[in-house]
C-alpha cells in the first residue's frame, strides 16, 4: 500500500510542482549556468546504493543565489520525487545517508541493521522533530521504522509542507505549544 501511495503522490507532485520546476530550471540555466541536477550516492533499503537527485545549489561549496532560496524552501529536493517514482526512496522515511555519514555516525554494526529495513524518505520524523544529532536522529528514524502508517505519513507530509512554507521554528512552536525544542 505504501508503494502505491508513493507512486500516486509522486505523480501528483510532478503535476503540482511542474511550473516551479520549470522556473527553477530556467533560473539555473539562464542566470547561473551550472549543472541543473546534483547527483550523490546514498544508501537505501537493504543498504543498496542509489543516486539521489537534487537541484544543484552549491558551486565549489558556496551556495548560489538561486541555491540559497531553494535550500531555505526545500525546493532543492523536488527532483527526489523521481527517486520515489523509481522506487529508490519513499515520500516519508528515515533520512537518506551517504557512506560517509554511516561511517561518521558509526551505524555499520548489527545493532544498527534495522535502519536499512525501510526506504529512505524525502521527509521523516527526524526532519520534523529536529533530529540533527546522532542520538535524536537514531531515535526518530527507528521510531518511524517501527510505527509508520499511511495516516502518520500524511501527518508528516502536512507538517513538512507547513515547515517549508512558514518556517520550521514557527510551525514547531504552534504544534508543540511553545515547548522547549532542542
Amino acid at each position: 500500500m505504501k508503494r502505491i501511495f508513493d507512486i500516486l503522490f509522486s505523480i501528483v507532485a510532478f503535476i503540482v510542482f511542474l511550473v516551479p520546476v520549470i522556473a527553477i530550471i530556467l533560473a539555473i540555466v539562464l542566470f547561473e549556468r551550472h549543472p541543473i541536477i546534483f547527483y550523490q550516492e546514498r544508501i537505501g533499503l537493504d543498504k543498496k546504493p542509489f543516486k539521489i537527485l537534487k537541484f544543484q545549489t552549491l558551486v565549489e561549496n558556496i551556495p548560489t543565489k538561486t541555491g540559497k532560496f531553494l535550500r531555505k524552501t526545500g525546493l532543492d529536493e523536488l527532483p527526489q520525487f523521481i527517486n520515489v517514482f523509481k522506487g529508490d526512496m519513499s515520500i516519508v522515511g528515515p533520512r537518506a545517508l551517504t557512506n560517509f555519514d554511516i561511517e561518521r555516525l558509526k551505524w555499520n554494526s548489527e545493532y544498527h541493521k534495522i535502519r536499512w529495513n525501510c526506504k529512505p524518505g524525502i521527509t521523516g520524523y527526524a526532519q520534523i522533530y529536529g533530529g540533527q544529532n546522532k542520538k535524536s536522529s537514531w531515535f526518530w528514524d527507528t521510531k518511524y521504522i517501527k510505527t509508520h502508517s499511511l495516516i502518520k505519513d500524511f501527518a508528516v507530509i502536512s507538517i513538512s509542507f507547513l515547515m517549508n512554507v512558514f518556517g520550521k521554528t514557527r510551525i514547531r512552536r504552534v504544534i508543540w505549544a511553545d515547548k522547549d525544542l532542542k
